[in-house]
Parts: structure tokens; sequence; C-alpha cells
């Protein structure tokens, strides 16, 4: 079945802060870049010389999701497991883990939130390298790493994270550009701001306006693109009320695929690496059976997305967000929701 979206009947929305803070993406780019090329060189070198063991993460949310995307950067170039520890191993069960060579990257806005702090101590004490991927050069969290690069986006004020979840993305790409020393992955950082200000441009809202009637979505990616589609499927949830669930397509065909139909749209990212002929596959399986899909990557029976072509894949999932940042906002709207202030959420989120 090939979905054709049908255009918006809406009337134009009033600007969001959500909007506005993701379209300076671009430029938070360009400014962590600068600023941070030789403090990354330099970590390169450092982990080059004496590689980690093993990397952990901790991190909680957009910042977890963020990680995600690095985590397959890392395994996939660098041939390191990467593991993701709960905080609440350190804030509440009081564990002290052995972490000794290890390199630990915690990822925070704030930087303030208790069990990051914790974690980040026990790491410390465990004998890891601790580097900080934070926003908030003043916060504690900032204060207890070896070493911090911050993320450099500036004040974000809605709620919902956007220009810091690339930045922090970009952090990951950063790292694993110089630690590995490839020279695409670091052309593709090169790329990265100018390629964001392209996918700024490009016309989600075809796709979304489909969404506003919509009670629950799949997002779905591999590789680099799942992180990616977790973050897409939080920002639904939280600035939409939609329900949607994020999965590794190859985890859609073990079992989710017996809810998908024409009540279940899915919306499928990806990327032109070893991971897109397998997605390909499982998003026609999806269309064949009748769901709605639209898909990043072209596969028959699916609508196209509007993506950018030639992209280094590193990146291209971190276009798609950008693109999908755009017209989210509106969407909200167009639900009876404001996204700057989602319900019950605050913007720093202390836990323990």
């Amino acid at each position: 079945m090939t979905v054709t979206p049908t255009p918006s009947t809406a009337p134009a929305l009033k600007p969001s802060a959500l909007t506005s803070e993701a379209a300076e993406a671009s430029d938070v780019a360009r400014r962590q870049i600068v600023r941070h090329a030789d403090a990354f060189a330099e970590l390169g070198s450092r982990l080059r010389k004496t590689p980690p063991r093993f990397v952990v993460t901790c991190a909680r949310g957009s910042s977890d999701h963020a990680a995600s995307y690095g985590k397959y950067l890392i395994e996939t170039t660098l041939k390191t497991v990467v593991a993701s520890v709960g905080p609440s191993v350190a804030s509440l069960y009081d564990t002290d883990l052995d972490l000794k060579n290890s390199l630990f990257i915690t990822v925070s806005q704030s930087g303030r939130s208790p069990d990051l702090l914790k974690l980040a101590e026990k790491a410390k004490a465990g004998g890891a390298l601790v580097v900080g991927f934070i926003n908030d050069e003043t916060s504690p969290l900032s204060g207890l790493c070896d070493i911090s690069l911050p993320l450099s986006a500036g004040p974000e004020i809605s709620i919902s994270a956007t220009k810091s979840y690339l930045a922090s993305t970009l952090a990951f790409l950063s790292l694993t550009a110089h630690w590995s020393n490839s020279q695409p992955l670091k052309e593709a950082v090169q790329a990265l701001p100018d390629a964001l200000a392209a996918a700024r441009d490009l016309d989600w809202w075809p796709v979304l306006d489909r969404l506003s009637l919509a009670e629950g979505l799949f997002v779905v990616g591999r590789g680099p693109s799942l992180g990616v589609a977790c973050e897409i499927a939080l920002k639904l949830k939280e600035t939409c009320c939609l329900h949607a669930e994020a999965f590794s397509i190859a985890e859609v065909i073990h079992g989710p695929l017996a809810m998908i139909g024409p009540r279940l749209p899915v919306l499928a990212l990806g990327q032109d690496d070893l991971s897109a002929s397998s997605t390909r596959q499982a998003v026609e399986r999806i269309a064949a059976q009748g769901g709605m899909v639209w898909s990043a990557l072209p596969a028959k029976g699916a609508a196209l997305l509007p993506t950018l072509p030639g992209l280094p894949p590193a990146i291209a999932p971190l276009c798609q967000i950008q693109s999908f940042y755009m017209a989210v906002a509106r969407l909200a709207r167009c639900r009876g929701y404001d996204p700057d202030v989602p319900a019950h959420l605050r913007k720093v989120t202390e836990t323990v």
C-alpha cells in the first residue's frame, strides 16, 4: 500500500520556544566544534595511547538516547563494548563498581540530578576516567568530571530538549572520530552544521499532520538511528500526549509486528549503511501487512520522508530528527497541547 500524505488544512500556529531552539542546532554544532576541537583531539590521542577496557554511559531521558547513538558509533568503529549503567545502582543500592581502566561518560543538560552525581562519584572511586558532556558548565556534575566538555547549547527554555540533544550526539560523534582517528567521521563532524541547517528547511508537517488524531505510533530505527527513534518517541509522548513506542526494526518483527495495521502508523528512520537492506525489507513487510508507513529509506509500499541525499551515515539520523523537531510543536498544538510546557514535567528533573 502506498501512503500519500495529505496537505494540512490547519491554520498557521504561533512559534514555539521548542521550534526556535531546535532551529539553533546548526549554530550550536558550529560553536561546539570550534570550541572543543583541540580538547577532543587531545582526548582521542589519550584514549589511543591507553585504550579503556570498556565504556560506561550514565544518563537519563534524552541524554540516554544520545548515549545510545554514541554506543553504536563506538562499538562499530572502535570495537569497544559500551554499557549503560542505571544510576540507581549507585544512588539507591550504594553499589561500588569495579570500573578500573574504563571510560565513564556522563551526559546531562543540567548536571544536577543526585543519581547522576552519585554514580559519577562511584565511577571515579572505581577507577574510571570520568568524562562529562554537560550543558550547564557551572553544575556540580561538571566539577566531578576528570574531563568536562560542555555541550555549548546555551540556555534551553522549552522543557523538551532539542538543541541540547543534538549537541550531545555531536559530542559522541566527535569523541569517536578523534579516538578512532577516522577521517570519514571527522569529515562527518565538519559536515553536520550545514546538514542540520539544510534539514531544518525540510517539511515533515504533511507526515505529522496525519498523526493529529492518532492514538498510537511505532518509531523504528537500527544502529545509530535507534537512539534517534527513541528520542522522537519521547518527544511525541511529552509534547503531543501521543503514545509512541520506539523499537529496533529488527525487534518489531519478533512480536510487535502483530499489532501493526491501518490504525497503527509507523515512522521508520534509517541510514545508508550495513543496516539499510534489512531495514528496507522490514519496512516493506510492515507495509504489505497494511501498515501506514513513512520511511527515511526508499521502500515499496511506504511513503518517503523528506531527507537530505548523500549524507554520511553517522549524521543522517541526526538530520532526520532535526526535520522532525521543526514540525512537532505544530502537531502538539493541533492536538490541544502546549509544546513548551508539557503537563506535569519540569526542565530540570532531579531523581535519586
